[in-house]
């Protein structure tokens, strides 16, 4: 006996995806920075220094002396040596005097009155140490400083965005198929 035999195939339907990927584009720019820095304003004032040197007592010392001092020092010196004179007069006049004290005053006064007094030997110096006078005032300096703060100018620039959408697209690839067939097997096969 024949008994007939169905067969199918099918296909599954197909799916085609197609897609755009999407780009994204953010850049950015630089800041424009400018920095200047002004000079610090300086300014020095110095008073020199000043040295003072005083010889009046050297010269004077040495015997190189002023007209109005040379005759000032004169004066003295007539006057103190006249003071003497009168003293020394006084005292031998006084010695005179009293005669019939004790001691011969005559002999004494005639010796005195007859030579110089002896002067003391040594070494002088001329002019003398620190006759000449000296003052030193040091120079004075003063420096004034102005720092001037640095001029910093910014500008940012805002950042830049370029988007462009993805897209997506689909369709239909390979359509479901579906095939039946009838096949006649003959028992003598089976």
């Amino acid at each position: 006996m024949r008994l007939p035999q169905i067969r199918m195939e099918s296909h599954m339907a197909k799916i085609q995806i197609q897609q755009t990927p999407a780009r994204q584009e953010i850049r950015q720019p630089e800041a424009d920075i400018s920095i200047r820095q002004p000079h610090a304003d300086v300014s020095m004032e110095t008073k020199p220094s000043k040295l003072t040197i005083d010889q009046t007592q050297a010269w004077e010392e040495m015997g190189l002396m002023h007209i109005f001092k040379r005759i000032e020092k004169h004066a003295n010196d007539g006057y103190q040596d006249g003071m003497a004179g009168i003293a020394r007069r006084a005292k031998q006049g006084k010695e005179l005097m009293e005669i019939e004290n004790e001691g011969n005053p005559i002999v004494s006064q005639a010796t005195t009155n007859a030579y110089d007094q002896q002067k003391s030997p040594g070494i002088t110096f001329i002019p003398s140490n620190f006759a000449a006078k000296t003052n030193y005032e040091p120079a004075n300096v003063q420096i004034s400083v102005n720092v001037n703060k640095p001029v910093i100018d910014n500008q940012s620039q805002k950042p830049t965005h370029t988007y462009i959408p993805g897209d997506v697209t689909t369709r239909i690839g390979q359509y479901q198929d579906l095939q039946i067939d009838f096949i006649h097997l003959s028992s003598d096969s089976v």
